[in-house]
């Protein structure tokens, strides 16, 4: 596939993303953009994140921009994990493509809002958090111990 196709396929896939009436028609986009792993996507898959409002294409948003692996997305995903832990019943499953996207994008900013999730009473979301600290900042532990009158939250939070 030459430079454009590629672009066309980029293309109608964002146009898709943005006004198609069919959940599943804007998921599959979704999808195929973070399958596609363009850079491009990035600042608009986080716009289509913070507009979309069906349930399934903002996990593919969120799976696609972890697969693209951009640090860019990283705040935009952050802001989603707030949103859901402030939910009455947050989704596991949410909170399985966040912290998934996050361990993939490995940016060192989303260590402090991980760190709640050690302590989760869910094996699986605590498995990932583990994962998510072994694989971002694999001295996570040693670090702990030396700061230890501090919370996770305090250690690896990254004045911005």
């Amino acid at each position: 596939m030459d430079w454009h196709e590629k672009n066309a396929e980029f293309n109608a896939l964002i146009r898709q993303l943005f006004h198609d009436d069919d959940w599943q028609k804007r998921a599959d986009a979704a999808r195929h953009l973070g399958i596609l792993k363009d850079g491009r996507a990035i600042n608009l898959l986080c716009r289509a994140l913070r507009t979309e409002e069906d349930h399934i294409v903002i996990n593919k948003i969120i799976e696609s921009l972890g697969r693209i692996g951009d640090g860019r997305a990283t705040l935009r995903i952050i802001e989603k994990l707030r949103e859901e832990k402030e939910r009455i019943e947050p989704d596991k499953y949410r909170i399985i493509y966040i912290l998934e996207s996050l361990t993939s994008i490995k940016d060192k900013r989303a260590l402090a809002y991980i760190g709640s999730f050690l302590d989760s009473s869910d094996n699986e979301v605590r498995e990932l958090a583990y994962k998510a600290f072994d694989i971002i900042e694999p001295n996570w532990r040693e670090i702990i111990k030396k700061e230890r009158k501090k919370s996770i939250q305090d250690i690896f939070k990254i004045n911005d």
